[in-house]
């Protein structure tokens, strides 16, 4: 182990937040096979390279999505009661979240996300757009219970999460990522989520490997974020982004492929990869409307309204939580 990597462990050993990050890598990388968690795609870096994806040509959900939400977007707000907290679980780019704020009097909003510094620049933007807007962000894994900030519990409050970011989950996680945030939120909830559909497999492989290599980057960036938060040693270069879609777990699959046998060093751990070997670093599940609305309604929401697409391509729901 290098200075430069014994200097960063006594650092972050220390910090909570990094502490779970090591932890989590750590563990991930010893399971065979490999995997990383896509939260930690997640820092400033990561951010910014997922807001350049969310522009490509080959990536449809995000302009689809929003599509939906300005086509439809007074019958989602009509969901919304005035004077609500807005509560974005993942939260990114805040442009999404304004095609509902300019149809309904929202009374606060709360985005939660893992990345602090994103999550702070973003908030400061919407203040400055929106000066009688109460914006209280909160920097916390969504996926896990956290705390509202106090001034908008006696709210009524509706649960925001776009971008099919529940596709990233495994089922049963997603089903558990719903029974919290119906915790979360409380009774009488509600919540708007996007959720990818099903669609021609080509569609789908072009949106995970853009020609401009911008997916490519954004999966590298997790080894990167290892090198420089945990001290890592990851030759970045010895590693190739590969995304295929798993037809029979109607998923898209995201991997780190190792061009050659290597040796990564983490925090004084080695992690040893042959040739071929696969990190597994996301997977992006597809859901049918029927397939959607019974993990919905086995998670303790019942969906009311859901809205799509002329192609079909993406959905966006309405639930309230259940009694």
């Amino acid at each position: 182990m290098n200075v430069r990597a014994t200097a960063l462990a006594e650092v972050h050993r220390f910090d909570e937040q990094a502490s779970a990050f090591a932890r989590d890598v750590i563990d991930d990388l010893s399971r065979h096979p490999k995997r990383l968690s896509p939260k930690y795609f997640y820092d400033a870096a990561g951010s910014e390279l997922f807001e350049q994806i969310t522009l490509l040509p080959e990536y449809y959900p995000t302009r689809t999505e929003l599509a939906i939400l300005r086509d439809y977007g007074r019958a989602i707000s009509a969901i919304i009661p005035k004077g609500a907290a807005l509560v974005e679980f993942g939260a990114g780019s805040t442009t999404k979240m304004r095609l509902l704020l300019g149809e309904c009097g929202l009374g606060a909003y709360v985005p939660v996300d893992i990345s602090g510094e994103f999550l702070k620049t973003q908030a400061e933007a919407l203040r400055a757009d929106f000066p009688s807007l109460q914006v209280y962000p909160v920097t916390a894994d969504f996926s896990a219970p956290f705390e509202l900030p106090e001034p908008v519990r006696a709210m009524p409050k509706v649960g925001f999460f776009p971008g099919s970011t529940l596709g990233n989950f495994e089922p049963h996680e997603a089903c558990a990522f719903l029974h919290s945030a119906r915790e979360i939120l409380g009774r009488g909830a509600r919540m708007v989520i996007g959720v990818d559909l099903e669609k021609d497999e080509r569609v789908l492989y072009d949106a995970y490997n853009d020609s401009a290599g911008v997916t490519a980057r954004f999966n590298l960036n997790v080894l990167h974020r290892i090198n420089r938060e945990l001290g890592g040693d990851f030759d970045v270069g010895a590693f190739i982004h590969r995304a295929i879609y798993n037809r029979d777990k109607h998923r898209i699959e995201m991997h780190l492929i190792s061009k050659k046998a290597l040796t990564a060093r983490v925090l004084g751990r080695k992690f040893s990869f042959r040739p071929g070997e696969s990190i597994h670093t996301e997977n992006s599940y597809k859901y049918s409307l029927e397939r959607f609305t019974a993990l919905a309604r086995g998670s303790g929401w019942k969906p009311f309204e859901s809205w799509t697409d002329a192609a079909g391509m993406f959905s966006v729901h309405a639930m309230v939580a259940s009694d």
